[in-house]
């Protein structure tokens, strides 16, 4: 299965190139600079390593990324079949602690709404677009099976979260919820406009709350990013895939005062 990853910094990209799967196709890969300005490093054709990008940080520059990607890929008649948006995020504790991996069963735009008197709206509730995407669950089980991650909600944000009270408010409005991360929901939507399946796959480097750099292991949350693409190619070799279908938001939202 040809796959894209998409990470945000080239500090990801390198972890998810690190690993042995990856590494082994390194002497045939070569670099290649996609319309405005990315670098996609591109596996050799006939192996089963991803294609990696560094998309920049956030959803927009992920969205934009991922669809210039995908674009070029198609134009040029070798498009992709999968694409994973990866990278080191935080963690919900307990369920997600320094160093473990998350593999996401439902990407979800935490702030993509309104705030009103009541409290937060999610956009769909305004009439518009969707919030959330569900990645085909063969492939989620394959993944998180063959790296040992848990499965659950991953939330993308535009701004991390550096507060008790705005960990429990997402945490109360995405029961379940294991991590947060900022790119997520950008790369599930150009996907999705592709009719490409998407996963993402976290590995965590804080606890989603009050902001302590001091506290970060981003060391520790590369090398696990590097051991879950370890098994990567072998996990989803196989699973015949489905694009994902936009969905409701895992939750019922709570308004609060």
């Amino acid at each position: 299965m040809r796959a894209l990853v998409v990470t945000a910094v080239a500090a990801e990209r390198d972890a998810v190139c690190a690993a042995p799967a990856v590494d082994a196709a390194a002497d045939g890969a070569r670099v290649e600079t996609l319309p405005g300005g990315g670098t996609l490093h591109r596996a050799p054709a006939g192996t089963p390593a991803p294609d990696v990008l560094a998309a920049g940080v956030g959803p927009a520059a992920a969205a934009a990324g991922t669809a210039t990607a995908l674009t070029a890929a198609a134009l040029a008649g070798t498009p992709y079949e999968l694409v994973v948006s990866a990278g080191i995020g935080g963690g919900f504790a307990p369920a997600a602690p320094l160093g473990s991996l998350v593999v996401a069963d439902a990407i979800v735009a935490a702030d993509l709404g309104a705030e009103t008197p009541e409290g937060f709206v999610p956009v769909t509730e305004l009439g518009f677009g969707t919030v959330a995407h569900r990645p085909d669950p063969a492939l989620v089980a394959a993944v998180a099976a063959a790296s040992g991650a848990a499965v659950g909600p991953v939330v993308t944000v535009s701004t991390v979260t550096g507060s008790a009270v705005r960990a429990a408010e997402l945490a109360a409005r995405h029961p379940g919820v294991l991590a947060e991360a900022m790119e997520g929901f950008g790369v599930a939507e150009a996907a999705a406009a592709h009719g490409l399946p998407v996963l993402e796959v976290r590995a965590i480097s804080n606890a989603v709350g009050p902001r302590d750099r001091a506290a970060w292991r981003i060391g520790p949350a590369l090398a696990a990013l590097t051991d879950a693409f370890r098994a990567f190619p072998g996990a989803v070799t196989g699973v015949r895939a489905a694009a994902p279908d936009a969905a409701p938001p895992p939750h019922t939202p709570r308004r609060t005062p």
